[in-house]
């Protein structure tokens, strides 16, 4: 598989660097020639270019990691289970229809019998005597999954470091979940970047603070507390360096939300009907809740239910929301929506990941490159090694990214309002030059080419101004370079 490297509209310098890895892949496959097993394994890195990007979900068990999957998604699809009922890792992807194809370890198995009934996935496993299934590709028509693959490995999977280092190889970003910071979970998010190429490069993860709603013992306000919580995580130097950013997502509220029937609508608007001051007195606790004897328009059965899909905190909320004006089905369901924190993790995945899917693709490459180096060590190996590093340490796409971090959550500030600016130019609202300089899709490149050198020269004046400290100069001289880029490549205006 050889030929010119995929192309894109990521701004210059992103292709540059996809130019680059394409280069050194098609070299190491000329290399490795000898060996099929590894000229396989490169053509199918070379593969994954045309390939949606890869998305996993990682966590240990318990954080919530099926339930985050079938928010972002829309619809109940996950988790995966076995005839026995073991957990498979499940990876999903548009399709036009519901289909899924097992596989085992050493290929695929065939396809099992799928369908959609009331927005679920229903499969039905393979039988006990059938060959171990290790994973299950789903294809679902959902637009949440035009541009990503969401892989969602067992919780039992990713325990432990090494677990974490298997199911996230073939990832080129990762959605950590976490309930609270715990040392096992800083452990873990190490074991994502291991290895000297992907710790230079830390720029494809996301942290999760899961379960957000238990912040605070499920109060109405639990949310706004764990959004508190996340706050503080973005700056604290253990975490910083490991991810992107940090979002608290209430995943049970964010999965009912997108998921939400007629039949909870209408169970909760009963509910919302009854006094606040009996309805707060009986959903103190689940036990009272769910109690027979409680004269509530809704019976125990239904109530029960209602807890499994939205919680305590879920009920409470949603109950809120309807008194308050919420009236409607639509209307209700994207508040709870919107107060989950699943918009902000959206927008943080278009941000870092889709956006800048080509770059990240690439750093996988790389990276993989550098693994079949260590892997079958050879003289002429030595040049492709370092030539990975090179391209990924000098690579301008990774230090926007990294300022983007920094400038979303108040590490770096920059004077007289020129934060907005500066992440707007790095890809805060799109990596487009349109998009990076403020336009609409109708701007003319005189338009473009004019607003452009007027950046350059006003961020080059931030750059030099001695009145501002290190931190400051060296994001607008990130910014001077961004606009440099744009200015060099203009055919992809």
């Amino acid at each position: 598989m050889t030929g010119a490297a995929p192309g894109g509209g990521q701004g210059g310098w992103g292709n540059d660097l996809v130019d680059a890895a394409w280069a050194m892949l098609n070299g190491a496959l000329g290399l490795y020639r000898d060996n099929p097993r590894t000229a396989h394994w490169l053509r199918d890195q070379l593969a994954r270019f045309d390939e949606p990007l890869r998305v996993t979900v990682a966590g240990l068990p318990g954080s919530g990691k099926s339930t985050l999957v079938n928010a972002i998604v829309g619809e109940e699809v996950a988790p995966i289970r076995t005839a026995d009922g073991d957990a498979v890792t499940g990876w999903y992807s548009n399709g036009a229809e519901p289909r899924a194809t097992a596989f085992s370890p050493q290929g695929p198995l065939g396809e099992l019998p799928v369908a959609r009934r009331d927005k679920r996935l229903h499969i039905s496993p393979p039988s006990r005597d059938a060959a171990p299934v290790s994973r299950l590709v789903v294809d679902w028509p959902a637009r949440a999954l035009r541009d990503f693959t969401l892989v969602d490995p067992p919780g039992s999977e990713v325990a432990d470091e090494d677990g974490v280092r298997q199911v996230t190889a073939e990832a080129d970003a990762v959605i950590y979940l976490m309930r609270r910071m715990h040392r096992t979970d800083l452990r873990l998010l190490r074991a994502v970047q291991d290895g000297p190429l992907a710790r230079s490069t830390r720029v494809n993860t996301i942290l999760v603070l899961c379960r957000a709603d238990e912040v605070g013992a499920g109060r109405v306000d639990a949310l706004s507390s764990a959004k508190q919580v996340a706050r503080r995580l973005r700056r604290d130097p253990a975490v910083r360096g490991l991810c992107q950013n940090v979002i608290a997502v209430a995943g049970l509220v964010a999965q009912a939300g997108r998921t939400l029937r007629e039949a909870e609508f209408a169970a909760l608007s009963a509910l919302a009907g009854r006094p606040r001051d009996e309805l707060d007195r009986v959903l103190l606790s689940t036990d009272r809740f769910t109690a027979a004897e409680l004269r509530l328009p809704v019976g125990p059965d239904v109530r029960r239910a209602l807890l499994d899909r939205f919680g305590l905190f879920g009920v409470r909320l949603a109950t809120t929301l309807i008194r308050t004006g919420c009236d409607t089905h639509p209307k209700l369901a994207g508040q709870l929506v919107q107060r989950s924190g699943l918009s902000e993790l959206r927008e943080s995945i278009a941000s870092y990941f889709t956006d800048r899917h080509e770059v990240l693709k690439a750093r996988s490459a790389l990276i993989a490159l550098g693994s079949v180096v260590r892997a079958d060590s050879r003289p002429e190996a030595g040049r492709l090694a370092a030539d990975a590093e090179r391209a990924l340490c000098g690579a301008h796409d990774f230090r926007e990214l990294r300022l983007l971090a920094a400038l979303q959550v108040g590490r770096t500030r920059l004077p007289e309002g020129l934060d907005e600016e500066a992440g707007r130019l790095v890809g805060a609202e799109g990596v487009s030059p349109a998009a990076r300089l403020g336009f609409g899709e109708g701007a003319t490149e005189p338009e473009l080419r004019a607003a452009l050198l007027d950046a350059l020269r006003r961020w080059q004046e931030v750059a030099a101004d001695p009145l501002l400290n290190h931190d400051q100069r060296y994001a607008a001289r990130i910014v001077v370079r961004t606009c440099e880029g744009m200015l060099a490549a203009p055919q992809r205006y």
